[in-house]
This record gives structure tokens, sequence and C-alpha cells, in this order.
């Protein structure tokens, strides 16, 4: 069975993520890297969540460090962006690095990110900061109504579901609608 490291951006999105993956023939191990998630406790909802979903389907969950203060420093500059814009692209680079970095400090052949799947990213923004790593597998989750599924799956198992992306321009953006 072919290991992959499957960043999670959190459960839900996890959720048909994950299983789309083992189904595929993978052994996925998830890793939550968020350190754009803002604030801490909402960091820590999402986190145990993500717990929970690893115990469903019995994986097992690597926690990254939690800096947000690095991911402030690689988002410089792009606060006042639109969500879909430059900073969520820069953010994406960050996520994907870091997950890219603990593949191969974990030996692991393969990483991909559970982010495609929401109808809010662009799935080809997505790919291509991916595409700067050699172990970076592109999978477009939105297809075969992934989006949809996830959320079924997370009502039936009670996975806490926010409603902001994570970080505090996106959660400012959400506020102010």
């Amino acid at each position: 069975m072919k290991k992959i490291l499957v960043h999670m951006c959190c459960a839900p999105c996890a959720s048909y993520s994950g299983k789309k993956l083992m189904l595929e023939g993978y052994e996925v191990i998830l890793f939550f890297s968020n350190s754009n998630i803002f604030p801490e406790d909402e960091y820590t909802r999402r986190l145990e969540a993500g717990k929970k979903l690893s115990g469903i389907y019995k994986t097992e969950l690597l926690e990254d460090d939690y800096r947000h203060d690095l991911w402030l420093k690689a988002v410089y500059g792009y606060e006042d962006e639109p969500e879909k814009g430059k900073r969520c692209k820069k953010c994406f680079e960050y996520n994907l690095k870091r997950t890219s970095d603990a593949a191969d400090k974990l030996n692991i052949p393969y990483f991909t990110t559970t982010l495609t799947i929401s109808p809010h990213k662009k799935s080809k923004d997505i790919f291509r900061a991916g595409s700067r790593f050699k172990k970076y597998l592109p999978f477009d989750f939105k297809k075969e109504n992934g989006f949809l599924k996830s959320m079924e799956f997370s009502k039936k198992y009670s996975l806490y579901r926010q409603n902001y992306c994570g970080c505090e321009f996106s959660l400012n953006s959400q506020q102010n609608k």
C-alpha cells in the first residue's frame, strides 16, 4: 500500500478526501498543518474534529507546529487581498511547503491536500503551488460531488464545520458581509 501524507485544512474537507484516497489504495496519514487559522481556539476546535475523524478512519493524524507568526510573515503585504487572491496563493504555498518538508522528514513518498474540495478555492492555484514539490500529487476532490459528500459525512458524524476559511483576514471579510 502506498503511503500518502494528506494536508488537511479541516475534518469536513478531509472526510471525503481521505476516504477517496483510501479507496484508491493509499495508506492515508493526516497532517494538520494550519498556522493560518486564527484565533488559536478556532485552531484547537478544528484539530479536535480532525482527531475525531482520525479515530473514525483509524488512521494516524500528525500535528505540525502552530506558528501563526511565521504564517503572517509569509503573507505579509497581502493582508488586504480578497478571498481567492494573492494572499490565498501565498497561504497554499506556505502550507504545502510545510507538508512537503514533513513528507521528506517522515520518508513518505507522496503528499496532497484537501484544499481542492472547497468551492471557495481555485484548484488550479493549489495545483500550481503544489507543482513546486516533487512528491505532490494533484487531486481535485471537488469532482464527483466531493464537497456535498463531505457535508453529508460531517453532519452524520457531527464534525465541527467552520464558517470561514481560517485566517483573520477571511474572518474579518466574513464578519463584514
